[in-house]
Parts: C-alpha cells; structure tokens; sequence
C-alpha cells in the first residue's frame, strides 16, 4: 500500500497540497465538514473523511482530526494554513500519536507564537525589533504599563495580541485616551479570538512597507532563503495582493534583509518551511514575526525561483535533507498574487457567501497559475473565508507583469457573487502601482480606487447578460 498523508484544511489550500502529495507518489487523504460535502478538495484526494457538521469547529478539532489521520492509516498531517497550522498542541498531539506533523516541532511553535517570546528570541539573536514590551500585566496595572509606554516612545502605539496571526489580534492606538477605552476590550477579544488574553505593545511604524522573507531548513541545520515579498497592499491588516520580490529595496537592502531572516530562523531552531516578517522604513527594516506554516502567498516565490515549496516541505518531513543551497537559488523576473475573493470592495469588503457561481471562466497562458476550488454552480458557504482562487502572474519584467495581470483580469469572468475582480482592474490602472510605490497606507491613501464599474470589460458585460438571459429560461449564442 502507497504511504498516506493527511491534509488538515480545505479548499484551494488542500488541493494545492494534494497536487504535491500525489506527485510524491503518496495517497491523499482530505477531511471535511458537512458544509464542504460539494467542495473540490475533497474530489481531488484518493480519500475523504467526514469529521463532523461544523462549521470550523471539526477543523479545529485536535481529537477528530488526529482519530482521521490513524482511521485512515496516514503516517503525516499537513496542516496548510489558517486552523490549526500554527496550533502548538496540534503538532504536539500528532508527535505523541507518532504522526509526522509537516512543520517545525512542537517547542518552535510555541515559542514563536508568542510575540513576546519571539521578541525576546530575536533580541539575544541581534534581530533588529521595533521598541516593544514584554506581557502586560491583567488590570489597572497592565493599563499603567502600557499608559508609560506611549509616554515614553510617543503615539501611534500597537496594541497586540501575544497569540494573535494574521492580521488579528491588532489595534493602532492614536492617543491616550484611546488606550484606555481599549485596553480592556483588547483583552477580552483575544481571549475569545486565540483563548490566551495576553497583550503587548509595540511603538508603531507609521506607513512601512510589508517585508517578509521565505525560508526552508532541515533537520541538519542547512537553511536558505527564497528572497522577498512585498505585501503592503492591504485592507484592516489581511493581505490583498503579494509582490515578490519586494520593491524599493536596494540589492544591498534585499540581501541584508533576507540573511536576516535566515538568522532569524536559525536562532529559533526553525525546521521545514516558514516566513520572517518585517516592517521596512527609511531605508531600516524591523522584525515583526515569524509564521510557523505555509503562508498564502507562497506561490510567487515558487514562480520567481522555480523551487516547489509544499513538495519541499513534504520531502523534509519525511526525514530527507535539504538538496538545494543558497548559491542555487536564483531569483529571477516579477510574479503578482492577487486574491479573488467573493467580497463586496465597496461595501467594505464585506463577504458573499451563500450565492451560487453561475458563470465562471479563468484566464491561462504563459506565465499564468490559477490556485483555487470554484466552479460552475459552487454556492460558496457562509462559514468560511471568502478566497475563491488566487491568481498569479509571472513576468520577466514588471511591465510585463503587470500587462499580463491586466489581461488575465479582464479575461477572468465569475459571475453571481461580486468579486474583487473589478477592484484590481482599477488599481493595476494607478500611477503608483504602475511605478511600485506603495507602503500599508495605500488603501488609505487612493480611496478613489473603490470608484470602478462592476463589470469593466466587454467580456464580463456579455457573460453576464448570457447567464441573466439563461437564468430567465431563454437562450443566448455569441459568436
């Protein structure tokens, strides 16, 4: 019998994993929640596992996921991203029932997901951190604590979870009194975000850039890096649309950064792959984290080095070593992701769950990857994220990339949820995208972008009025 792996996740991230697993010769197992019984992912594995109605409770449940992985007879879990990836007692759980968990060990895990932790690991390595403070303390004290702080390094301040991961757990504070309006409420929703009510402060970096370096290591200790990402462009500190590598940045800059984040890792043990996050201003860069899993956006380092991560990480779980050095990884062109997600950009963003895709045709050719789970008639649930498919786009220079995107943006029709399609039609149009400035602040500052037709090309414009005309009983013939 083939050797089986699980794969702890849903949607375009468990397919994308499959794909790898399948390619290794090994047997894929999926799990799923009653909601997700019409989802691709389950249709692209050898096996499916029903854990339970859900919705992203059975996910996040370490007993039923680990009881799948041992019904099933798989030997290792890939956890993906998001749920329970960077969940310390979910790889803890799977060392102890003797299942390789595809990551770094447990102890990894936990140090760096928590900020503090990671802060102080960094600081005895000589990472460069922007000033921060240790747990505050619960109550009126904790709020003296941090009330002493903003005096002593100046507003704005970051308010953050010490468990918190992506984007969650985050709160900009501008002044003083916003401080203690929000120190209480801060807590309380971490406990009920991440079951860990701790916080801690850091002085903010006001419009950065978003910089963070891939790294791969082996057990053996031989670590590299993959370059840099730029992932500035943002909406309430979630990633739209991911860059690599980052722009602005000398090659001086890149190399200093990405070395960084190879000794970054090494300080803290770090094992498979994973992502080192920094924030970069004025020419310096600043440790912010480091993401103990396979992160999103990973697809564009793939497209810009040729190296497949997740099949990497798989080969390194399974006790292999690391057969590439730093001299072999060569970066070369441009790559783009962007996120097709089923949210309303005008209406904040908000999520279209619960409508049915009633046309949907993607874009291909050169330098086009699509990563995704939608189809023809997929009704997205409500009780997940809205990502739908991530498209990339490669290109050896960034005026071909972004041609390209422009293209297949245009050739990319989903009809019945609205979609961020239209959105990034308009921004690829913007000087400042066009010339690659851009920091965290560029949805603030081009709020003009929001200010698009719903369908901007006549290939939308036909699609729709062919499935309205289908909807309605009658037919429809375009030449």
């Amino acid at each position: 019998m083939k050797t089986k792996i699980l794969v702890a996740n849903r949607g375009e991230i468990a397919i994308r994993i499959i794909r790898a697993i399948q390619e290794l010769n090994y047997e894929a197992v999926a799990i799923y929640e009653t909601p997700d019984r019409d989802s691709m992912h389950i249709r692209s594995a050898d096996e499916a596992v029903w854990i339970g109605d859900g919705p992203r409770c059975d996910y996040l449940n370490i007993d039923k996921v680990i009881n799948a992985a041992l019904k099933s007879g798989a030997v290792a879990i890939h956890p993906g991203y998001g749920f329970l990836a960077e969940n310390a007692a979910f790889a803890k759980a799977c060392e102890e029932a003797g299942i390789i968990f595809i990551g770094p060990p447990s102890d990894v895990i936990d140090n760096l997901g928590n900020k503090v932790t990671a802060r102080r690991i960094m600081a005895e390595a000589g990472i460069p951190m922007v000033p921060g403070t240790q747990n505050l303390k619960a109550g009126e004290e904790g709020l003296q604590e941090a009330m002493d702080f903003g005096r002593k390094y100046g507003y704005p301040i970051m308010l953050k979870a010490t468990a918190g991961g992506g984007g969650r757990g985050i709160r900009k504070i501008e002044q003083e009194k916003d401080l203690k309006d929000q120190y209480a409420m801060a807590r309380a929703e971490a406990k009920a975000a991440f079951g860990d009510d701790s916080v801690y402060l850091e002085k903010a970096v006001v419009k950065p850039k978003h910089i963070e370096v891939q790294i791969i290591a082996d057990k053996s200790g031989n670590t590299i890096h993959l370059g840099t990402r730029d992932c500035s462009i943002q909406r309430r500190n979630q990633k739209l649309i991911e860059i690599a590598p980052a722009f602005q940045l000398t090659k001086e800059q890149q190399n200093e950064i990405s070395m960084t984040a190879v000794k970054a890792a090494k300080a803290a043990g770090y094992f498979n792959a994973g992502t080192v996050e920094f924030l970069f201003d004025n020419g310096k860069f600043y440790f912010m984290e480091i993401n103990t899993r396979l992160q999103v956006e990973h697809t564009v380092s793939e497209m810009i080095t040729g190296i497949d991560i997740v099949r990497t990480q798989i080969k390194l779980a399974m006790g292999k070593d690391l057969l590439i050095k730093q001299e072999d990884v060569h970066l070369r062109g441009h790559a783009v992701e962007m996120r097709i997600n089923a949210e309303d950009p005008k209406n904040n963003f908000m999520p279209e769950g619960g409508k049915t895709v009633r046309v949907y045709r993607s874009p291909g050719g050169y330098g086009v990857r699509l990563d995704g789970f939608c189809y023809q008639g997929f009704t997205i649930p409500q009780v997940y994220d809205s990502l739908l498919v991530k498209l990339t786009v490669f290109g050896w220079s960034w005026n071909e990339t972004v041609d390209r995107l422009r293209r297949s943006l245009n050739n990319f029709v989903v009809i019945g949820p609205k979609t961020t399609i239209p959105f990034y039609l308009n921004l690829i149009k913007d000087p400042d995208f066009k010339e690659g400035w851009f920091d965290t602040s560029f949805l603030e500052t081009h709020d003009y972008l929001f200010k698009y037709e719903e369908e901007t090309s006549e290939v939308n414009k036909l699609a729709r009025l062919i499935a309205e005309i289908h909807c309605k009983g009658g037919n429809a013939y375009a030449a």
